[in-house]
């Protein structure tokens, strides 16, 4: 077998969905049995974890954990501001002097309000999301077989993220209209701990949720659109402006690349869930209020740009900042980091079955 069959049948494997342990790629075609592909270093019991075990999902949700919650945490004062802009637009009319206001009239402390339902509602949000990810995906690729999977890929990243994000925000919805409450109401409560009971005292655990439908179409969104754009901007880095294969690149490389695949992905993300983010910044705050309300207060040009451009540093950081902490956590535990090179099965299966492997 000449050189490029054989680097075809070996990068077959780079991405863990196409692999062959995916049980789906155990049939035979023309005689030619995809089990004999080479197995990829990264792949698939490289290091301490199975591929697609409970330990590999478990995994996952531990380092989804981590990178949203630390992430979003560190981000606290820039939400701050962008919340207070949304709600008070005439008191905080630009990101530097939102800084102004809360420094002069809260001090440094009033940077930090609400950051612990913000860590602890982003840790739980990341732990679903990225677990049930990665769950999803493996999922509808087997529903779809191999080589609908490599050919409507781009459809399984934005299924998967979508099925994730409608458990995750469930886990995250209590304590985003904590967060908010705290962060835009002066004296409404000092974090977490009084704030959570004060809500249900006076609304009862539906308070709690009044937000997730607008929750749902501000994540819902983004996280589509988070995964899908990241994973095709991460193999598109690979296929074109690196000289060689996935796994022959050094990890600190693959963890860059990690970076620069999340920030362009993040600025994709902010841009289409902002109004969502508006709104439920609006609703939150503001007892007994709908949608309609939110719509008429703000304006639809207000909906779409109040905020948004402290919103694209936030959340174009925040995204880089995030896939690199998971792939970091994932390498760490022995599992390859997110995205590279997926062939186009059909083509591939079908030149190699052509010919005698060997």
């Amino acid at each position: 077998m000449d050189s490029s069959k054989r680097n075809i049948m070996y990068n077959y494997t780079l991405n863990p969905i196409f692999s062959s342990n995916n049980k789906s790629f155990s049939s035979q075609k023309d005689g030619y049995s995809s089990s004999v592909f080479a197995q990829s270093p990264l792949e698939p019991t490289r290091g301490k974890i199975e591929m697609y075990s409970k330990e590999f999902y478990a995994a996952c949700g531990v380092g989804g954990a981590l990178c949203c919650g630390l992430t979003h945490t560190a981000m606290t004062p820039l939400d701050v501001v962008k919340c207070n802009m949304q709600i008070d637009p005439t008191k905080y009319k630009s990101t530097m002097s939102g800084f102004n206001i809360l420094h002069k009239e809260q001090g440094l402390r009033g940077f930090f309000k609400g950051w612990s339902p913000t860590l602890l509602g982003y840790s739980m949000q990341g732990a679903s999301k990225y677990g049930f990810y990665e769950f999803f995906k493996k999922y509808y690729s087997d529903m779809a077989g191999p080589e609908h999977a490599a050919k409507y890929k781009t459809l399984i990243y934005l299924a998967g993220s979508a099925s994730a994000e409608v458990i995750a925000d469930v886990a995250l919805c209590p304590m985003e209209a904590v967060k908010v409450r705290v962060q835009t109401q002066p004296g409404f409560a000092r974090g977490l701990q009084d704030g959570l009971p004060k809500i249900i005292r006076a609304e009862g655990f539906a308070g709690l949720f009044k937000g997730q439908v607008p929750l749902w179409g501000r994540q819902i969104p983004y996280t589509m659109m988070k995964f899908a754009s990241f994973e095709n901007i991460v193999e598109l880095i690979y296929k074109k402006a690196i000289p060689v294969p996935k796994e022959e690149c050094s990890k600190p490389l693959q963890l860059g690349i990690s970076f620069a695949g999340g920030y362009i992905a993040g600025i994709f993300c902010a841009l289409i869930s902002h109004p969502a983010d508006n709104l439920v910044s609006f609703l939150n705050n503001s007892k007994g209020a709908t949608v309609g309300d939110a719509v008429k207060n703000l304006g639809l040009l207000g909906l779409f740009t109040r905020g948004l451009p402290i919103r694209i540093v936030m959340i174009g950081t925040l995204t880089a900042a995030q896939w690199v902490i998971y792939d970091a956590f994932k390498v760490s535990v022995g599992l390859p980091t997110t995205g590279g090179v997926t062939p186009d099965v059909a083509i591939k299966t079908k030149e190699l079955g052509q010919e005698n492997p060997m």
